[in-house]
C-alpha cells in the first residue's frame, strides 16, 4: 500500500510539504505542488478517507437512505446516486430502514455524521418530523429528497399527478368504466400525490397496502368483490401480485380485468401478460439529486430548489378494450352473480397479513 510517506520521499520534499500540498493548503510552492502531484499520481496514491476528513474537512463520501434495498424503485435510484458520486470522485453508503419509520430518525443521523451529504430517498417520516430534522442546523445544505418534497431540502421527485391522469385517461379510452385503485403505504407522500390526481377522476378506492407483491395479492380479491374491470396500482411489484392473483383465480388478463403499474422496473417488461405501467426516471433522479446536493448550501432565504421529473405511460399487454359482451358480468364469476357495489367494498386502512 502506497503511503503519504511514499510520496514525499518520490517528490524530494517533507512529509509536512507533501501533506499540504496534497490538501491544497496555502504556503506551498508551485514547482513543490506539481512535484507532490506528479509522485502521487505515478504511484498511485490515493489519500485515506479519515486522514482526508481531519485535514480538508471532507470525507468524500455520500450517504444514501432508502426504505427497502430489495425494492427495485430504490436500486435503480441508487444506480444513479452511485453512478453520478463516482463521476465526482465520491463514494456512496448506502443504508436501508427496511420500511421502519421509527429507525429512519436514528439511521439519518448516525450516517450523516459520517459522509459529506445524504440522499434521502422516499423517507416514511411524518412531515412535521421530517422538517425538525431537516431544519436543523447540521443538515443546512448537506441533504437532497428523492420521491419527497418538503420546504426545508431541495428535492427531485416526478409528475405522478400527470401519470395517474395517463394512465386513468388509457383504461377510460379503452372502455373501462370501473377503475380500482390499489394504494400504497398510508403514510407515503408519493401516494398522497397520487390520490390528489385520483380525487378528480371516478374510481373504486381499495385502500392503502404495502408496497409489495403481496400487497397486491391481497388486494387483487377486493378489485373482483368491487366489479372493477381495470386496476391502477401503487407501484409495479403491487401489480405483479394483482397479475399473479387474476391468474389463480382464474380470471384472464387482460381479457377480463386490465392492469396497469406504475414506476417501469424491469421485471416489468418481463411478465406474461408485460406490464402496462407509468415508467418514471429512476436512475436520473439519483444523479440530479447528487447535482442538488452540490449547490444545496442555502444560507439566508434561499428556497430549496425543487425539480420534477415528466412521466410516461408505457402501454403494454396487460391492458386491452374492455368487451362489451362482459358489461354485466363481475370478472371471476358466473354471469348470473351481481357485481358488490364499489361503495360496499372492504377498505384496509393499514393491512398486516399478506397472502403470498
Amino acid at each position: 500500500m502506497v503511503t503519504l510517506r511514499d510520496v514525499a520521499r518520490a517528490a524530494g520534499v517533507s512529509l509536512a510539504t507533501a501533506s499540504r500540498a496534497l490538501s491544497d493548503a496555502p504556503h506551498v510552492s508551485p514547482a513543490n505542488r506539481e512535484q507532490v502531484a506528479l509522485a502521487a499520481a505515478s504511484l498511485g496514491y490515493r489519500p485515506h478517507p479519515a486522514a482526508r476528513a481531519l485535514t480538508t474537512g471532507s470525507t468524500g463520501t455520500l450517504g444514501l437512505v432508502v426504505p427497502d434495498l430489495a425494492n427495485p424503485f430504490f436500486a435503480a435510484v441508487a444506480k444513479g446516486v452511485q453512478a453520478r458520486a463516482h463521476e465526482t470522485g465520491r463514494d456512496v453508503l448506502v443504508a436501508d430502514t427496511d420500511e421502519d419509520v421509527t429507525a429512519e430518525p436514528d439511521i439519518i443521523t448516525r450516517l450523516g455524521d459520517r459522509v459529506d451529504g445524504l440522499v434521502l430517498c422516499s423517507p416514511r417520516l411524518p412531515a412535521e418530523a421530517l422538517g425538525a430534522l431537516l431544519a436543523a442546523p447540521a443538515a443546512d445544505g448537506r441533504v437532497a429528497l428523492v420521491n419527497r418534497e418538503t420546504p426545508f431540502a431541495p428535492s427531485v421527485s416526478f409528475d405522478l399527478s400527470d401519470g395517474v391522469r395517463q394512465a386513468v385517461d388509457h383504461l377510460r379510452a379503452l372502455g373501462h368504466t370501473t377503475v380500482a385503485y390499489v394504494g400504497g403505504p398510508a403514510g407515503s407522500w408519493s401516494d398522497g400525490e397520487r390520490r390528489q390526481a385520483l380525487a378528480e377522476v371516478a374510481v373504486v378506492d381499495l385502500g392503502s397496502f404495502r408496497p409489495t407483491h403481496g400487497g397486491g395479492v391481497q388486494a387483487a380479491d377486493l378489485a373482483l368483490a368491487a366489479g372493477a374491470t381495470a386496476v391502477l396500482c401503487f407501484n409495479d411489484l403491487v401489480a405483479l401480485g394483482v397479475l399473479a392473483r387474476l391468474h389463480a383465480r382464474g380470471v384472464a388478463t387482460p381479457a377480463d380485468v386490465s392492469v396497469v403499474g406504475f414506476d417501469d422496473v424491469p421485471a416489468a417488461s418481463l411478465v406474461t401478460p408485460a406490464l402496462t405501467t407509468v415508467a418514471v426516471p429512476l436512475a436520473r433522479a439519483g444523479r440530479e439529486a447528487v447535482d442538488l446536493l452540490a449547490g444545496a448550501a442555502r444560507g439566508g432565504d434561499v428556497v430549496p430548489e425543487r425539480r420534477r421529473l415528466p412521466v410516461e405511460l408505457v402501454v403494454r399487454a396487460s391492458t386491452a378494450p374492455r368487451d362489451p359482451r362482459l358489461a354485466d358480468t363481475t370478472p371471476g364469476s358466473s354471469a348470473t352473480a351481481p357485481a358488490t357495489s364499489p361503495a360496499t367494498i372492504p377498505r384496509t386502512a393499514d393491512p398486516e397479513v399478506v397472502i403470498r
